[in-house]
Formats: structure tokens, sequence, C-alpha cells
């Protein structure tokens, strides 16, 4: 008899004959399986239909933004032979940086669900900083370079601290920066209004230095995918230690083989091709900054606490999260960065000027972590997206620079590729939502 099957008559029948009754045993309930060890174990037929199963529950991920690359690529190389020769690809790589940087700043802003209108003045006040110091005053080139970045942090500091400490919103703080720094950027470049980049400075090193040795390429390429590697076993190692869902070595090495060979075909190109110019330092600067801001954003309490605050700000309060401090940080990173991207911007204009960072820099820096894949609602997103979406914007306008065409045309297909990427995002979150998964 189940546990189920006893009754109040048991109870009378044991009173009454003063012997037990015995219960046959519950059954064990079943454990609960992970369906991410049941796809696993399908093979590859698991992994197609998990796949399916994210697209119809509108779980993209970055899956629009490659088809788009893929795609951008085949169509101007149908047009033009020259989009992905080695001076094409160089071009995409340097021009990709300094925005690209920036990019990544406006990631973890928009990971909270907030947005920084301010990160093209900073930009050039961060510029400015660096040429008056280093040219005007003649301070060291690294040191200023560095107060330069710095004071990117500090102006960051201070938005995140009016929009978390007093309250105002971020648009509106951002906005009044945007604003502000551009007058003290004017202010700091004087009458002159623009200071050119010293040859050989480091500023100027930033987007003209090449690797000329193509061990540099092959290496770097080298080390990604060796780091990857490792990085993916240890995990898998230390997930299967602690009895969590784990990667097996076949799916490590399938995907470390895919990098490895995007790592060394993009070597190839960046080397062996008639006019390659070798591995340039803008490149290898914009994946130092990506590897760490994702390292920080997936692997740190920080980085969970940001996805945490921008998901939900009072349910992370109510969980010990310091959101004040989250914002103002996250704020902080962003400034810090503009000004970084500046002097890349200042490297390839030949110097700071008193318009450095306007037009359309901020959008694009918007834009670049949209297109990517980054939600602009908070708590979605990645850190390479920065890279992919400049990637998009930077092969869109090299393509279009390769067949004649003006600024306008350029600013109209990037602003349809913009509109896309909001519209995917919006109907996506929608798609998860009625799945139940948002």
């Amino acid at each position: 008899m189940s546990d189920l099957a006893k009754t109040p008559d048991t109870d009378k029948v044991q009173a009454a004959t003063g012997t037990a009754v015995d219960a046959e045993p519950s059954a064990t309930p079943a454990a609960a399986v992970d369906p991410r060890l049941l796809v696993r174990e399908q093979g590859f037929a698991g992994y197609w239909s998990e796949f399916v199963r994210k697209i119809r529950g509108g779980e993209l991920g970055s899956l629009p933004v490659v088809v788009g690359l893929i795609v951008i690529a085949l169509v101007f190389q149908l047009q033009n032979d020259k989009f992905l020769s080695a001076s094409s690809l160089a071009n995409i790589a340097v021009f990709t940086s300094g925005v690209g940087i920036m990019s990544v700043g406006i990631v973890f802003v928009l990971l909270l669900g907030e947005i920084d209108l301010s990160v093209g003045s900073v930009a050039g006040v961060g510029a400015a900083v660096w040429a008056v110091l280093s040219v005007t005053h003649g301070w060291g080139d690294w040191l200023s370079v560095f107060v330069a970045i710095a004071s990117g942090l500090v102006i960051g500091a201070l938005h995140g601290f009016f929009f978390a400490k007093i309250g105002v919103p971020a648009f509106v703080v951002t906005l009044a920066g945007f604003l502000g720094w551009s007058g003290l950027q004017i202010w700091l470049m004087g009458k002159e209004g623009s200071i050119n980049t010293p040859t050989g400075s480091v500023v100027e090193d930033l987007t003209t230095h090449f690797f000329a040795d193509k061990a540099a390429a092959y290496g770097l390429a080298l080390i990604a995918v060796l780091a990857y590697g490792a990085s993916q076993y240890l995990d898998a190692r230390r997930r299967k230690n602690a009895e969590l869902p784990s990667r097996p070595l076949s799916e490590i090495l399938l995907r470390t083989g895919l990098l490895a060979v995007l790592a060394f075909v993009a070597a190839y190109f960046l080397n062996e091709p008639e006019g390659a110019r070798g591995l340039p330092l803008a490149l290898v600067l914009f994946l130092a900054v990506l590897v760490v801001a994702d390292f920080v954003a997936r692997r740190t309490t920080f980085g969970r606490q940001v996805f945490a605050v921008g998901g939900n700000a009072e349910a992370a309060r109510r969980a010990g999260i310091n959101v004040d401090r989250v914002r103002i940080t996250v704020f902080a990173i962003s400034g810090m960065l503009a000004a970084f991207g500046g002097l890349f911007i200042a490297s390839l204009s030949g110097g700071a000027t008193k318009s450095l960072g306007a037009g359309n820099t901020l959008m694009m820096v918007i834009a670049a972590a949209v297109i990517g894949g980054t939600s602009l609602f908070g708590g979605r997103g990645k850190i390479w997206s920065a890279m992919l979406g400049m990637l998009v914007i930077q092969s869109i306008q090299q393509g279009l620079n390769l067949e004649g065409m003006p600024n306008e045309i350029q600013y109209m297909i990037t602003g349809a590729v913009l509109l896309a990427a909001v519209v995917i995002d919006s109907v996506s979150r929608k798609t998860q939502k009625s799945a139940g998964r948002a």
C-alpha cells in the first residue's frame, strides 16, 4: 500500500487491532536531468534540435550579425575584388579599433539598461588633454597618455555619481556632459584649434605601426587559439569536478579548431598577399581591451553584478549588491575607454582638434554595440558585440568607399542597419516572452 493509499480507515484498523499495517515503500523520485546533458549525448542531432529551439524561442545571439558579415563580404567582393585584399582588411582593422574600444564602454552601460551620450565629447577631451600636455607643455608622451585616459575615467565617474547618488537620469547627465565637455575641449585647444601629432609619438604609432615580421600575426593567432582551448578545457574540468554539466572534449576541440581556422586565415591575409603590411598595433590593442573586458564581464563578481543590475536593479539591491557602486564604476569604465578611443581618432586624423569626437562618432559607437547584439533594454549582451558591430559598420564603409559612394549614402545604409538591429532585438524579446524565456 503506498503512502497515497493510506486513508483514515487504515488508522482505524491499526487502532482497533493494535498492529501496524505495513505500507509499501514509496518510489524514489527520479533525479532531474540537465537538458544540456541530453543535448550533448545526442550528438549533432541534439545540437541541431537545440539550435532550432533557440531560434524559435527568439534566442538569436550573434547569428544575425555573423550572417550579415558574410553577406556583406560576398556582396562587396563580387562588386570589387579588392574588398578582401590585404590592404583593405588592414584598413578595416585599423579604423575599427578606436571607435570599437569606445563601444566596449558603451556595452557595459547598455548592460545596465542606460545610455551614455557623452562619449564623443569625452573622446575629444581625452585627445585635447594629451595634446596640450605632450605638445604644448612638453610633458612625457607616456605620462600625457596616462593623464588623458585618467581624465576620461574621472569624467565618467562624475556622470555615474550624479546618476547613482543624486538620481538624475543618465540620459540627462550624459547629455549635459556632451555639451559641457565639448566646451572644455574647445577651451583646451585654444585659439589655434588643432595640435598636430608629433612624429614618432606614442599616439601616432597607435594606428600607423605594423608588425612587419610574419611571426607576429601567426604568433598572435597561435596564442589566441591555445588560450581559448586551454580556458575551455579548464572550465569544463572545473565544472565536471563540481558535478555540473560541462562541454565534452570533442566539442572543445571542434570550437578550438574553428577559431584556429579563422585566426590563421586572418593572419595569412595580413601577412602573405602582395601589399600586406603585417599585423596592425591598433588591432592588437583592440583585442587586448576586448579580452580584458570580456573577462571582467563574464568571470568576475563585478561583471555578474552588472548583469544583475541591468536585469532588475531593485532585485539586485535586495540581493545585497551595491547598485550605486556598480553604476558609478560602469560609467567610469565608459569614460576611460572613450578617452582611450579618442587617442586613436587623433592618431588617424593626424592630431587633436576642436571637432574631434563630434559628427557621427557618438552614433557610430552606440550603433556598433547594438548592431553587434547588445540589447538596448539592459541585462543582455556580450563584450565581443562591440567588435562584431564595428566590423559590420566599417565593412560597409570600406565597401562603399571602394565603390566611390558619397558619405550620405553610407550614413543612410548604416542607419538602416542600426534600425534593423533594434527591430531584431525587439522582436527577439517579444518572441522570448511569448515562449516564456524572457
